[in-house]
C-alpha cells in the first residue's frame, strides 16, 4: 500500500508542476531541430524558460510560423486546406502541447491552418 501511495504522490507532483508537459515540449523541440549539441540546447531552452518566468516576458516560441505551416501542409497532403481532428490532436501531442489522454472537443469540422496556428501558439504560451 505504501508503494501505491508514493506512486500517487509522485504522479500528483508531476501533474501539479506540469513536468510531463515540459519534458514532452523539450523532447519535441529536440527532435524537431536536432541540434548538434543536444545537452547544451536543452540547457539553453531551460535557461530561456527560467528567464521568461523571472522577467514575466513571454517565452520565445521556438517553432516559427514557417515550421507550423510546413507541419500543417505535411498533414494536408490533398491540399484541402484542412486537417482531420485526429491529425490535429496527434500534432499537438507530437509537439508536446497536449497529453494523449487530454479530451479535446471535436466540433465535426476540419481544422484550418489558422485554427491550428492559434492553438499551437496558445498552448505554447501556457507552457
Amino acid at each position: 500500500m505504501a508503494t501505491s501511495s508514493r506512486e500517487q504522490e509522485a504522479r500528483d507532483y508531476l501533474e501539479k508542476h506540469r513536468i510531463m508537459e515540459l519534458l514532452n515540449y523539450l523532447t519535441s523541440n529536440l527532435l524537431f531541430f536536432q541540434p548538434d549539441k543536444p545537452r547544451e540546447y536543452l540547457v539553453s531552452l531551460l535557461e530561456r524558460l527560467r528567464l521568461a518566468k523571472i522577467t514575466g516576458v513571454a517565452f520565445p516560441f521556438l517553432m516559427d510560423q514557417s515550421n507550423i505551416v510546413a507541419m500543417f501542409e505535411m498533414m494536408d497532403s490533398s491540399n484541402k486546406g484542412t486537417i482531420s481532428f485526429v491529425q490535429y490532436k496527434e500534432a499537438l501531442n507530437t509537439l508536446g502541447l497536449c497529453t494523449a489522454d487530454e479530451v479535446l472537443k471535436d466540433d465535426g469540422h476540419g481544422i484550418t491552418l489558422d485554427k491550428f496556428k492559434q492553438e499551437v501558439y496558445k498552448r505554447t504560451k501556457e507552457i
